[in-house]
């Protein structure tokens, strides 16, 4: 008998996102516009401490493309961002002609590192080439060092988009990461801490670029009693039915935060004196332990075998972000850094992190990886 799939991070609803979805029924919003829609970007403002403004979307990958938009990002520019990431950060990168450069991970968090984005920033320029914005992404729910990627950005005055696509509700010292830069983009993805199904959402202070995201988004159509189109638009809106999935989900972020920190804390206990070395939170820095993330330096095996071990058991794992750098269609984009993520990469793994995380199913994790070991 097959025993049951235990996923790396499934969806855990929380009982409301039914009511809103048949409220959109009911009502008959069954198109990107709606009270579902409305009241889901009131409530992502209001749990960042509102004065900002939401443009809920198709994706993350949407938001980044209409951010680079909106930031006037053109063929011949640059744009520098992570290269330890999910390949939706810097496809839009590409979309709007410019050049990723990609900048390595530190350490202490495995994002951008400071170091290597300043010595980008003045190498690019050096060059005489325009960097157009800079994108830091908050990898597995642990923010990016926000303040000095900041204190740099500014100095060269270079505009910021937060790809905070895995960390909805992390924060470095009280402060939630989405409301650092510029602009900030959330994924809603089935495999995220909240999801839509499918969906994401374009953040910023700014309620004229919001405003604008919004109108681009929905096919950039002119004030007429006509179909009329003065500039090219994208069908990028979120829908009013998975807008109601996101309204129940953000009712239960917290909580959903809550038990993925218990679960990752659950592996710190058990696995940590058998040679797995997880991401920690720096001082003043809070993770939303998205995925439970280990290294394997200090272990007789490697990714690979653990990951085909609980792969046998019906477990899903999986290694680290392969780093952009390394990724066949980026080959030759420039790169800054100290090869930190390819290290990452190799020696890497995400456990299985799901908030719905069972005491059996944590049981049968246990004896598969003491099994193994």
């Amino acid at each position: 008998m097959t025993k049951s799939r235990i996923f790396l991070s499934a969806p855990h609803m929380g009982g409301a996102e039914q009511k809103y979805v048949n409220e959109a029924f009911d009502t008959n919003w069954i198109s990107p516009v709606g009270p579902n829609l409305q009241a889901f970007e009131e409530s992502i403002s209001k749990y960042h401490g509102g004065g900002y403004h939401v443009a809920a979307l198709s994706s993350g990958t949407a938001a980044i493309h209409l951010a680079l938009i909106l930031l006037g990002v053109e063929r011949g520019d640059e744009v520098i961002c992570s290269t330890f990431t999910f390949s939706g950060t810097c496809n839009p990168i590409m979309y709007q002609g410019a050049t990723p450069v990609f900048v390595d991970s530190e350490k202490d968090t495995w994002n951008m590192n400071p170091e290597a984005l300043e010595e980008a920033i003045k190498d690019r320029q050096g060059k005489g080439k325009k960097v157009k914005a800079i994108i830091p992404v908050h990898l597995y729910g642990m923010p990016a060092n926000m303040p000095e990627i900041m204190k740099i950005a500014r100095e060269y005055e270079i505009p910021v988009i937060e790809d905070a696509a895995e960390a909805l509700g992390a924060s470095i010292k009280g402060k939630k990461t989405g409301t650092f830069g510029d602009l900030a983009i959330f994924s809603f993805n089935g495999n995220k801490i909240i999801t839509t199904s499918g969906g994401g959402a374009l953040m910023s202070e700014d309620i004229a670029l919001v405003e604008k995201a919004k109108f681009l988004a929905t096919q950039a159509r002119d004030q007429a009693p006509h179909y009329q189109h003065s500039t090219i638009g994208y069908n990028y809106r979120l829908s009013n039915i998975s807008a109601g999935i996101g309204r129940g989900q953000m009712e239960v972020l917290d909580e959903r935060i809550n038990q993925r920190r218990s679960v990752n804390q659950w592996y710190k206990e058990n696995f940590s004196d058998k040679g797995f070395d997880f991401l920690t939170e720096p001082e003043g820095y809070f993770s939303n332990y998205w995925l439970t993330t280990a290294l394997l330096d200090g272990t007789s095996f490697d990714r690979e075998e653990l990951r085909i071990e609980l792969e046998k058991e019906n477990i899903e794992a999986r290694p680290l972000w392969k780093p952009m750098h390394l990724q066949p269609v980026f080959k030759g984009y420039p790169y800054y850094g100290d090869k930190t993520s390819e290290y990452l990469f190799e020696k890497g793994v995400c456990l299985p992190s799901c908030s719905s995380l069972d005491e059996e199913e944590k049981e049968r994790i246990f004896q598969t990886i003491v099994r193994f070991l």
